[in-house]
């Protein structure tokens, strides 16, 4: 069911509460964790109401949906993270309009990015996906290459690495949950070993997004704790 339009700073505000409150039993700064919605399948009018609410950061999977949103909300100053699977037909228009890219996850992509990002525009920032665990049709780069493909695109002149990302299957419990974000994170802080200078950890949604905030979580996407179901795939 859809969450309605009146209820939308309540919703809001429930989420950035629970966000708050994952953080301080962590022992972390609630500033410290960002609140992506995820805005796929939600109407231009939906992301200006929870612009209103105070969020700022907003995810996109699909691109040619995105735009005709964009465009018609240019006005806010949102920042925009492009969250969904990259074709390589498709990088131009994602390095011209977004401000994240969370999802590289081969290192020609990150590539034609750099190459793509207008001149005029700050870096475009980037996170690695990570396949934590393997699972059929979903990207991700096996953990195994990770190092590789992090010290070529750390170079890349247009682009900013800033860390990594994973889309896990729904697990058992919390402590199943935490154990998957726990290995991101310690595959970040390997990076950081290695001489990265990484700061982000993308990971947690709204099933999962204490969990993941408790191992470090920086950036959680977050739909359907605001929105409630999707009105229609798109």
């Amino acid at each position: 069911m859809l969450i309605g339009p009146q209820n939308s700073t309540l919703h809001v505000n429930h989420v950035r509460s629970r966000i708050s409150q994952a953080a301080l039993a962590a022992g972390r700064d609630p500033s410290a964790v960002t609140l992506v919605a995820v805005t796929k399948g939600q109407t231009a009018q939906s992301i200006r109401e929870a612009a209103t609410a105070g969020v700022t950061d907003f995810g996109e999977s699909y691109l040619q949906e995105a735009g005709a949103k964009m465009d018609e909300l240019a006005g806010l100053g949102l920042g925009w993270h492009f969250i969904g699977g990259i074709q390589s037909n498709k990088t131009r228009e994602i390095a011209e309009r977004f401000d994240w890219v969370h999802s590289i996850d081969r290192l020609s992509i990150a590539r034609r990015l750099s190459e793509q990002r207008p001149y005029h525009a700050a870096p475009l920032n980037l996170c690695i996906q990570v396949e934590l665990v393997p699972e059929p049709n979903k990207g991700g780069v096996p953990p195994s290459e990770i190092g590789q493909i992090a010290a070529a695109a750390a170079i890349l002149p247009r682009v900013c690495l800033r860390g990594l990302m994973c889309v896990p299957p729904q697990q058992p419990n919390s402590a199943a949950e935490r154990a998957v974000f726990a290995r991101l994170r310690s595959l970040l802080e390997e990076l950081n070993a290695s001489g990265h200078k990484l700061d982000t950890l993308s990971m947690g949604m709204s099933g999962d997004f204490e969990s993941a905030i408790a191992e470090g979580a920086t950036l959680v996407r977050i739909g359907t704790a605001l929105f409630g179901s999707r009105s229609r795939r798109g």
